[in-house]
């Protein structure tokens, strides 16, 4: 059988590997119509997506030492609720308050010096220099005396705010430095969802916009509301922190418990 010269350029050209033109390669560059609906659909509910969120108290803080000294108590176990004001850590201040009390005592008798010069000075039986250096020494262990007292008021730590202890990182007896942390505390009488949105969803999301939240935990659904977004959009993840607020006061709640969040924008 004869074979033309334009098939035995085309077979000796797929062999080499320098171009085959066959027309299945035509037919299979182009893009199915099936892939292309099927990416459109999949575009299209980029407006709504399940987003993990983290329920985190309005207010909590690191209580720390403010002084060098022993703990004598911690009456607040991990887990349990205190009321503002009430007292969360007491220290041995033993030199404290014995420093305190020799301040007092050289307040007195400087206040006594300086008396008694005074009164001399109005007989004129004492020189100007001797009174104001008496009148600054009553200055000098005042200031003393109120340094002390600030150092005093620093052994007894208070509550800031009504709340609960997370973590204890200290026990009694316990040594610590000036700075060191003592408890983790926040206030659950309000909880808060925090949570990342794509930066796009500036252009529709709004302070008191709905939203629902399922937490892992509960296995519940809840309405919430948008309260406040931030004010920095991150330009590496194209993303903006949002903070929104459950509806009510679900008692099952705590802090800690995360979920899916799941937002629509208007157009849905």
């Amino acid at each position: 059988m004869a074979v033309s010269p334009r098939a035995l350029r085309l077979f000796a050209a797929c062999v080499l590997g320098v171009g085959c033109a066959w027309p299945l390669a035509a037919q299979t560059t182009g893009t199915p119509s099936g892939l292309s609906a099927a990416a459109a659909g999949a575009r299209a509910p980029a407006e709504r997506q399940e987003i993990r969120a983290q329920l985190m108290p309005r207010r909590y803080t690191t209580v720390a030492a403010e002084i060098a000294a022993k703990i004598n108590q911690l009456p607040f176990p991990e887990g349990s609720a205190f009321r503002a004001g009430e007292t969360l850590v007491s220290f041995d201040c033993s030199l404290q308050n014995a420093q305190l009390h020799k301040a007092q005592a050289e307040l007195d008798s400087a206040e006594q010096t300086f008396k008694s010069n005074q009164r001399l000075g109005e007989l004129n039986a004492v020189g100007t220099l001797e009174l104001e250096l008496s009148r600054a020494a009553l200055a000098k262990a005042r200031a003393e005396l109120n340094g002390n007292q600030a150092v005093v008021d620093k052994c007894v730590v208070k509550a800031p705010f009504a709340g609960r202890v997370a973590e204890q990182k200290a026990r009694e007896q316990q040594f610590v430095q000036l700075g060191q942390p003592l408890l983790d505390i926040f206030d659950d009488s309000v909880l808060e969802l925090e949570f990342l949105v794509p930066s796009t969803w500036l252009s529709w999301l709004r302070v008191g916009g709905a939203l629902r939240v399922h937490i892992d935990e509960t296995r519940k659904s809840y309405p919430a509301r948008f309260i406040r977004i931030g004010a920095r959009v991150d330009p590496v993840s194209q993303s903006i922190k949002v903070v929104a607020e459950i509806n009510g006061k679900p008692a099952e709640l705590m802090a800690g418990m995360s979920g899916r969040v799941q937002v629509s924008s208007p157009a849905q």
